[in-house]
């Protein structure tokens, strides 16, 4: 019986000393962290080559006055922000891309919501519906630019055409500031807007349908259940969509890039750092502190988003 006692499971655990159960510990968390390292090293050294390399070298670029293609630069210190905040571009840069960020976000996430509401639909084509919506946000923005370049051309397009069917003249798209810049936001919310389609449909059906049901047995109708129900259930949706939607918008470049190559109207930050280093001017030093600009622009709105609006976003 003593031996029986001394052999069982209890008595063999009560046996191993506490030493010898943090090196058994001790053993496993170094044999896991092994094979964290192995797994996440890979892609944290191609993150830090690819990615953060390329910032902090941007940042040093941004200290020099360099012209592109030169073997030799001269470190200038902060000369490249101050030129840029006291030129006369930056007002307009600036409130382009504020313009373009607010006014494609806001576009596309409103329609998209729109969208999402008629996709939930039980109806027949639906299914072919939501595959039409999606499909111009997996296209290429230099197709689409093109294709959108053809129809709002002032003199072959086929927005001309029509309109001179009717006995009208077609707007400037092209020459004029103010209508390019139209032209790319509209162009630019049709791409997006499928993608916060079926983001929405993806929230919309993912509402618990007991809430919902108990709502229209309280006498709701469908727009007060949708504004007092709908609206704050999708809030993490609509969190979602506001970061990604609004860092997408500031990083636009291949439509403003085929549509309006001069940049007439339509030259955010990002358009401005590439038009510097690549266009006439060939200032490279200049443009990577544009870029440095941009990045501390979608720093601080990521923080401000993460910090403030989240606290309205209801998870349960």
């Amino acid at each position: 019986m003593t031996k029986l006692l001394l052999d069982s499971p209890a008595a063999t655990a009560a046996a191993v000393t506490p030493d010898q159960r943090r090196g058994r510990w001790s053993a496993r968390t170094r044999r896991d962290f092994i094979v964290f390292l192995a797994l996440a090293l890979p892609n944290l050294a191609l993150i830090a080559v690819f990615t953060y390399l390329p910032l902090i070298n941007n940042m040093y670029y941004s200290t020099l006055d360099w012209t592109l293609g030169s073997v030799s630069a001269t470190v200038v210190g902060f000369d490249n922000y101050i030129n840029f905040f006291t030129s006369t571009d930056a007002p307009k840069v600036l409130g382009t891309t504020a313009v373009f960020t607010v006014v494609t976000v806001g576009g596309s996430m409103v329609l998209g919501l729109l969208v999402a509401l008629a996709l939930n639909s039980k109806v027949r084509g639906t299914t072919f519906a939501r595959s039409a919506v999606f499909a111009p946000y997996v296209l290429s923005g230099v197709g689409v630019g093109l294709v959108w370049l053809f129809i709002f051309d002032p003199g072959y397009g086929v927005l001309a055409w029509l309109l001179r069917g009717i006995g009208q003249q077609s707007p400037q798209w092209i020459n004029d500031p103010q209508l390019s810049l139209v032209m790319v936001i509209t162009v630019y919310v049709w791409k997006n807007l499928g993608y916060c389609a079926v983001v929405y449909l993806a929230g919309l059906q993912s509402l618990p349908r007991d809430v919902m049901e108990a709502a229209s047995l309280d006498g709701a109708n469908g727009f007060r259940r949708f504004i007092n129900m709908s609206v704050p259930l999708l809030s993490p949706t609509t969190f979602f969509l506001l970061i990604t939607t609004m860092l997408s918008s500031l990083q636009a470049f291949d439509l403003i890039r085929i549509m309006t190559p001069l940049g007439n109207g339509t030259s955010t930050l990002i358009y401005e750092a590439y038009l510097q280093a690549f266009g006439a001017y060939n200032r490279a030093g200049y443009s990577a502190a544009i870029s440095v600009v941009l990045f501390a622009i979608l720093l601080i709105i990521t923080v401000l988003q993460l910090r403030f609006v989240e606290r309205k976003v209801h998870y349960s």
